[in-house]
């Protein structure tokens, strides 16, 4: 979850949708929500309102629409979060509206900097599960042996996060989304990285670069424990601009091309235990509503 990449990306969220397809009749219900576990939020799309002093505010919008669990940023890397950095009145003020918090995301420079003080304010929040948006410094990799030299320094970083009872995550952004010696450099990746370690976030949105959420679950189960959830429609003639990042247009969960119930039940046999609406906040009231309604 790069800075950059997702200011660009929200600012050019789409609003024209296409239908939701009908869910098959013969799906099993699982507790009403797919996977029967709380439907969360990122933080992320909302951090102008965090910046701005109107967390309890933001916390009490997400439990009105549905929410019950939400992923935080780090108040070290992501600077509209730094009003963030006391641990604990952040675990209140989420207790105090009803919601949980055991995901966040974290910058590769204070891992490497100031991990224990990274572990500890997860500690405070109850962050049991520490991810990284990508293991990229704006910098792509152009050999093998790149992509070595980061498996190896976040194998080393999972380690010690292990050890203070931390599971270590990667989500996929930029680096993630190269190609090296032909080869996906995410696909390597899963091969590198140690699975005792490391466990992976799939960015939904990342359909429009040709990944394909239920595919990779499917191909590498138990490696997979969330979702960043968007939806994106590939069909759309809407113009995108040059920084884009090639995301394809964005709308509504159920309003786009992916495959809801497919990917939800390759999740769940994955396993796939949270998963995070990451969208603006008009775009979390519909994802939300469709998700409560999704069986699966």
């Amino acid at each position: 979850m790069t800075g950059m990449s997702r200011r660009q990306f929200f600012r050019k969220a789409g609003t024209h949708a296409a239908v939701a397809g009908i869910l098959a009749a013969d799906v099993m219900t699982i507790d009403a929500n797919p996977l029967g576990i709380p439907i969360g939020s990122q933080t992320y799309p909302h951090r102008a309102l965090i910046q701005s002093g109107h967390f309890a505010e933001l916390a009490a919008t997400l439990t009105q629409i549905g929410v019950q669990a939400v992923e935080m940023c780090s108040p070290f890397d992501y600077e509209e979060f730094a009003p963030l950095k006391d641990g604990k009145a952040v675990k209140k003020v989420l207790a105090d509206h009803g919601l949980t918090c055991d995901s966040g995301h974290f910058g590769m420079h204070e891992l490497r900097t100031q991990q224990a003080a990274s572990i500890a304010w997860a500690h405070d929040v109850g962050i049991t599960h520490m991810t990284t948006a990508t293991l990229g410094d704006g910098k792509d990799p152009t050999t093998l042996d790149d992509v070595k030299r980061a498996a190896d320094e976040y194998n080393k970083i999972a380690a010690a996060a292990k050890k203070e009872g931390i599971q270590q995550g990667l989500h996929n952004e930029g680096f993630e989304m190269t190609s090296v010696g032909g080869r996906r450099t995410y696909d390597i990746l899963l091969e590198l990285l140690d699975p005792s370690l490391v466990k992976f976030q799939f960015q939904m949105s990342t359909i429009s670069r040709g990944f394909v959420a239920a595919d990779y679950f499917t191909k590498y189960p138990g490696r997979f424990y969330s979702m960043h959830v968007q939806d994106v429609d590939l069909k759309s003639k809407k113009a995108q601009g040059p920084d884009d990042d090639g995301r394809g247009v964005q709308v509504p969960v159920g309003q786009g091309s992916i495959d809801w119930t497919k990917t939800f039940k390759a999740a769940k046999d994955a396993g796939v235990t949270s998963y995070y609406v990451e969208q603006t906040m008009a775009f979390t009231k519909e994802s939300v509503e469709y998700l409560k309604k999704l069986k699966v």
